[in-house]
């Protein structure tokens, strides 16, 4: 019963393929536009398709590395699974940016006409890497439970053997979408800031004209940071999402908190409820339509809405069916925790829209603050991402709460006198599940951000009609809008997953070791807190330090070709184009390694060392990074758009004093927001799958000493 239910999973997941797979072609049979804009579109192209795979590289080295000592140290089981992970997020990510490069044109072009037209082919555009995402993911996954763990569902101590191995496809894919979040980082934001700093500041050109030798890597950067990079960030998160309640399932089910049909039920339910995730987000698709004035944010927002609202239909459904069967437990309450996640991630999706949004008074405040300068500009703009942090963390909080008591609710009969761990966890981990069940059209209405930025720097490239790049700039200024939403969504559950899987680790290390706790008097614990809440500012001074090196080494060539290369002004000569592209990608595969490696290595050493000390480090880390990750995310989302603000024509528009400063707010902000801040959720979540699935080494070492 348990695997031909299971087969919903890669069954759906198919289904999503087939659906991507039709967008792909929709999008590609539109009308590309006249060569003058092609050939901007290949260089693109080229530039993007080089990187990546050049990246991929190096991953694969990694990933080898990696793989022999999970073969050596675990299972060849749990090394193929890693294997497994880090491909099927490798394969979304160049999925999706394949289409992503050649849809910037074809919208472009679709500009002319209308912006209804052009947001049409951009969302179907990020809709097919929304659908790879989630669909790779599913499949491969799915299909690895199926094999280790749902086959074996009547034996329970086989079972929580095998979902160790099955961690390694979650490890595997948090691993690779670290290294591309970096890696993409660093590219986009060294050719972002060499573009700004000299082109916008010191030359008072336009953004995107032809004329900035920075201007073909800063739109190549779009769709290895922005796409391919955003894509491996929510894999990592969407599967962390599905594996966390799997692997707490299965761990409570050899605590004997579950049995029987309830314990096939829970074992099943998250794979199920991302199913019926793919499928609603396909139904949203129809729901994001617009016409010429109407409000864009809106149209997508439909699509996003009537995917959630099919969803807790679908859900409900599962869990009445759950209800009908169980014999120990009420699972309805597990729809109450599901509830939870998703309610708080879409409120934490308006909470990020109303400090990222020029609509709304924190972005308006930052431009007003330009008028003084780039200092109060700064200064505001830092106030305004830690504020941004406060209503977040409250919601992740009540959601928390919210979940475990509803997951009490669903057992009650559950005895945890005697030092077990609370039942109702597992309702927190499937708020997580329920928060991100979404993901394929959360990543649509995200990825075609990038798709509409690259169609506005076409447009100015190509010497296109202002109202052309009016109406690609009013995408793109959503777009960022919902970029940070999706962050928002990716941090808040990587919090939720995290949490899950730490309780994993602590039942795990509790099943070896009668006497393991974890308690605020063992002093190694409380070094291990203060270690692990270090990280994440570690890691954010190395990504930070990365990109501010990487454009610095952009700044100079760019300066040495406007100063050397006669008539680029005058558009008598062209900029050595690649050789802005060579910088950033030099840049980015040299310094993406560090943080990627020390991610890794620095769980491991400390859980050979104190397996203890390792549950302190993950609660500091987790802490802190989520906070970092809202914070740098939203701050950076919001300078972006209080530079657009003034570019529209507030506080005297393009050129004046205001504008500037904005422009060095922006600058300031892009790696906050697109290299440090989203890459944070994913090391807190790469650190615990990796303290999980590394626990049998740690749990050997400790039997030995």
């Amino acid at each position: 019963m348990t695997t031909a239910v299971a087969w919903m999973a890669p069954i759906c997941a198919l289904i999503g393929m087939g659906v991507a797979g039709y967008l792909a072609r929709w999008v590609l049979s539109q009308d590309p536009g006249p060569d003058s804009m092609n050939s901007i579109s290949l260089k693109i192209q080229q530039g993007a398709k080089a990187f990546l795979l050049s990246e991929y590289k190096l991953l694969i080295i990694f990933m080898a590395v990696v793989a022999v000592v999970m073969c050596l140290a675990l299972s060849p089981w749990t090394a193929a699974a890693f294997v497994t992970g880090g491909a099927l997020s490798a394969a979304a990510g160049y999925v999706g940016m394949h289409v992503a490069t050649r849809a910037n044109t074809r919208t472009a072009h679709a500009a002319e006409e209308s912006v209804a037209k052009a947001l049409n082919i951009s969302f179907k555009s990020g809709l097919t890497m929304g659908l790879c995402v989630a669909s790779f993911a599913l499949f491969g996954l799915s299909l690895w439970l199926i094999l280790l763990v749902f086959g074996n569902i009547d034996m329970i101590d086989v079972m929580h053997e095998h979902v160790g191995m099955v961690e390694g496809f979650a490890t595997g894919a948090s691993a690779v979408a670290l290294f591309a979040r970096v890696g993409g980082g660093i590219y986009t934001k060294a050719a972002d800031v060499g573009a700004d700093l000299v082109g916008k500041v010191e030359a008072g050109i336009p953004e995107d004209d032809p004329r900035n030798p920075a201007t073909i890597a800063d739109n190549v950067g779009d769709n290895v940071g922005d796409v391919a990079g955003m894509g491996a960030d929510l894999f990592e998160s969407y599967t962390g999402s599905i594996i966390a309640p799997t692997i707490l399932a299965v761990t409570f089910a050899s605590l004997g908190y579950f049995s029987g049909i309830d314990m096939i039920w829970a074992v099943v339910v998250p794979v199920m409820i991302a199913s019926c995730g793919i499928l609603t987000s396909v139904l949203g698709l129809f729901a994001v339509r617009t016409k010429e004035g109407s409000a864009l944010g809106a149209a997508l927002n439909r699509g996003t809405y009537l995917a959630a609202v099919l969803e807790v239909i679908a859900i409900l459904a599962i869990f009445v069916l759950w209800n009908g069967q169980s014999v120990e437990g009420r699972p309805i309450w597990l729809f109450g925790s599901v509830i939870c996640g998703l309610v708080a991630g879409l409120a934490i999706g308006k909470t990020t829209e109303y400090f990222t949004s020029d609509e709304y008074a924190p972005v308006k405040k930052i431009a007003e603050s330009c008028e003084t300068g780039a200092a109060t500009n700064i200064i505001q703009g830092i106030s305004t991402g830690m504020l941004s942090t406060i209503i977040p963390i409250a919601l992740v909080a009540f959601a928390i709460i919210g979940a475990y008591i509803c997951g009490n609710m669903a057992f009650p009969g559950v005895d945890v006198s005697t030092g077990g761990i609370a039942v109702g966890l597992f309702g927190v981990a499937l708020a997580a599940t329920g928060m991100l069940s979404n993901t394929a059209i959360t990543i649509g209405v995200d990825a075609y951000g990038p798709v509409a930025d690259n169609a506005g720097g076409i447009a100015e490239m190509a010497g296109l009609p202002e109202e052309v790049r009016d109406r690609t700039d009013s995408l793109d200024a959503v777009g960022n809008t919902t970029a940070a939403i999706a962050k928002g969504f990716a941090i808040a559950s990587a919090g939720l997953s995290a949490i899950s899987l730490f309780v994993s680790y602590q039942a795990t290390m509790h099943h070896a070791f009668v006497d393991f706790s974890l308690t605020l008097t063992d002093p190694m614990i409380i070094a291990g807190i203060f270690v692990g809440a270090m990280v994440p500012f570690m890691f954010a001074a190395l990504t930070m330090g990365a990109v501010s090196d990487a454009a610095h080494a952009m700044v100079e060539e760019v300066r040495r070709q406007f100063r050397e290369i006669k008539g680029i002004m005058e558009y008598e000569a062209e900029p050595e184009y690649d050789k802005c592209v060579a910088i950033s990608t030099q840049s980015a595969l040299h310094k993406m390694m560090l943080p990627g490696v020390l991610a890794v290595i620095i769980p491991i050493v400390i859980g050979c060392i104190d397996p203890a000390m390792l549950g302190g480090f993950l609660a500091g880390a987790v802490s802190t990074g989520m906070l970092l990750a809202i914070f740098m995310s939203n701050a950076g989302g919001a300078w972006d758009n209080a530079k657009k603000y003034i570019e529209k024509g507030a506080h005297g528009g393009k050129g004046f004093a205001a504008h500037k400063a904005a422009v060095v707010g922006d600058t300031v902000g892009d790696p906050f927001k697109d290299t440090s801040g989203p890459s944070m959720n994913i090391l807190i979540n790469l650190m615990t799958i990796i303290s999980l699935t590394f626990s049998p080494l740690f749990i050997a070492i400790q039997t030995i000493i």
